[in-house]
């Protein structure tokens, strides 16, 4: 997360909505890998899409950093790991507030059940290709 912000900067304003770093920051952690990066071992070409994929299977423990060892406890991982999949949603409606995500830490609640990400992309076998599931994607580049 300190990429987004200045070498100065201690906080910042934006009118800009995307997803939150949050989540990704969740997951990364959980499982020791960078979202951006390439990662052989994987079918989906970023880490969000493939811990949705193992989440998904009842999977998610899979891919569960081994470096955390026995420090931690399946539920609590699989909880953090729903957590991080909520607050990615690509509605901004359908992300918890950070008050609602440290609610859903603190508290042994039942959680909603995330839905697909959008922007979830598979490899398929035959010729490497990457496809989207929503068929569209709109990149716009925007200075600070």
């Amino acid at each position: 997360m300190a990429r987004i912000f200045g070498r100065n900067q201690i906080e910042a304003n934006t009118n800009r909505i995307i997803r939150t770093c949050f989540g990704v920051l969740i997951i990364e952690t959980i499982t020791g890998r960078k979202n951006s990066g390439h990662n052989d071992d994987i079918t989906s070409s970023t880490l969000v899409g493939h811990i949705w994929d193992l989440w998904s299977e009842g999977r998610a423990m899979e891919i569960v950093d081994p470096s955390l060892g026995d420090t931690c406890l399946d539920h609590e991982v699989q909880r953090c790991i729903q957590i991080g999949l909520l607050c990615v949603q690509d509605y901004p409606k359908e992300r918890p507030t950070m008050s609602v995500v440290t609610s859903m830490l603190d508290n042994d609640t039942t959680l909603p059940t995330p839905k697909q990400p959008v922007f979830n992309f598979t490899r398929t076998t035959h010729h490497n290709v990457i496809n989207s599931v929503n068929g569209m994607s709109i990149t716009m580049m925007e200075g600070r």
